[in-house]
């Protein structure tokens, strides 16, 4: 592992809790702020250091919204930096576990995902000597409610880490705004405070993001979206033309409906560029007539002409339609992941990269564009009203061009 000089907050991250420092009184601690700002390694440095420091042969824990997660954004380079500097650390990962020694002590750190409700009956029963939360406020309530109860060692601490979400998220209410009646010190991460982020990475972070995703996770503020979805949309350099030429791939979205707009997009991959070069978009109230799922099938083929196919990407939910393409053979479709804040966020930095384009043709899309919009309330949901297109956009994206290693996959079969 490459190390680079400590800021002074990551400074201060590591030390809080030495004593006779000005925190160490505390009951624990809440980093939050800007993404890629180092304090994620920091604070899992410093919770290994201090729990090895204050004890010996007891358990503590380390939470992510998956195990997947904590194992890759935590444990991993954990893991190296503790050997890196002078810990043993004798790993037993299939079993979610590692065990720490130093100087005569030797301590073990247990790895829970909090993805749902169910998730608090995995640490429910435990007795820790502290629990550090990465990812807090993408955990459920109940499962960070039933982490704090473990700790009941005298001494235990409690240590958590997030990137913020609306203003009335329940854990900003419950705990960042309650964090001096809770005893808790407060340290607020901006992309600066990471010193290894050259001045060229900190520019490209800068142009990922807009609006209030900007907002949270450049500038690490707690905000309420409002407004339009994609609001620099609007700008005329958004729209593109359709290159001239075959593409080197070509892949469709569908989301899908019946009563509601069916949307299907075109996709053309141009050399490293996605571009949304045509589209299905059928509404019945529209057109006065509803179609069936074969004809919607035949509006696919239309769309698609004689182009091979890599993926036919489609709503998850539309189980039928889904089963009328494979039952006739002729492509692949896969599910589409449908996370829709996350997909939100990946499409409106695909967007802004240009790893994605939107062809003037589009003309529904970029309607929806100018309409789809961010629900009143300060609470992150979008209106369901003209998101049709933007659902399928959504759907590349989140499936295709930030397609995961293990996403489900259906195959089409002749009979």
């Amino acid at each position: 592992m490459s190390w680079t000089a400590f800021s002074k907050k990551q400074t201060e991250l590591l030390r809080w809790w030495v004593p006779g420092e000005e925190n160490s009184g505390c009951d624990g601690i809440i980093c939050d702020g800007a993404v890629r700002s180092g304090k994620t390694l920091c604070m899992s440095v410093s919770f290994v250091s201090w729990a090895m420091f204050q004890c010996d042969g007891v358990s503590f824990a380390i939470c992510g919204k998956t195990i997947r997660s904590v194992k890759r954004n935590v444990a991993s380079p954990l893991l190296t930096a503790l050997r890196e500097i002078g810990f043993d650390v004798d790993e037993k990962l299939s079993s979610n576990l590692f065990y720490v020694s130093c100087g005569g002590r030797k301590n073990a750190f247990y790895l829970f995902g909090g993805r749902d409700e169910s998730s608090a009956a995995l640490i429910q029963g435990m007795t820790l000597g502290g629990v550090m939360l990465d990812e807090a406020a993408l955990m459920p309530r109940s499962f960070v409610e039933q982490a704090v109860a473990r700790c009941s060692l005298e001494g235990s601490k409690l240590w958590f880490n997030c990137n913020p979400e609306y203003p009335q998220h329940w854990f900003y209410r419950e705990w960042v705004a309650k964090r001096e009646e809770k005893n808790l010190c407060y340290y607020h991460f901006v992309m600066d405070d990471n010193p290894s982020l050259s001045k060229k990475m900190l520019e490209r972070y800068r142009r990922m993001y807009s609006g209030s995703f900007y907002d949270r996770f450049v500038l690490g503020k707690w905000c309420a979206n409002e407004g339009l979805v994609y609001p620099f949309m609007s700008e005329e350099n958004m729209l593109f033309d359709v290159p001239d030429g075959e593409a080197d791939e070509y892949a469709v979205s569908c989301d899908y409906g019946t009563v509601n707009p069916a949307s299907f997009g075109l996709w053309g991959r141009y050399g490293g560029c996605w571009y949304r070069i045509d589209e299905y978009y059928y509404s019945s109230r529209r057109e006065g007539i509803s179609r069936t799922d074969e004809e919607h099938y035949d509006g696919l083929c239309e769309l698609i002409g004689d182009r091979e196919i890599t993926n036919i990407v489609v709503d998850p939910s539309a189980a039928s339609f889904i089963e009328v393409i494979k039952r006739h053979g002729k492509y692949r479709v896969i599910p589409a992941l449908n996370h829709v804040i996350d997909g939100i966020r990946q499409t409106g930095s695909a967007l802004k990269s240009g790893n994605i384009r939107i062809c003037r043709c589009c003309c529904d899309a970029v309607r929806e564009f100018g309409l789809y919009r961010w629900e009143s309330g300060g609470r992150d949901i979008p209106v369901k009203e003209n998101d049709h297109a933007m659902d399928d956009i959504r759907y590349f994206v989140a499936t295709v061009l930030d397609r995961d290693e293990e996403f489900p996959v259906a195959f089409a079969a002749e009979r």
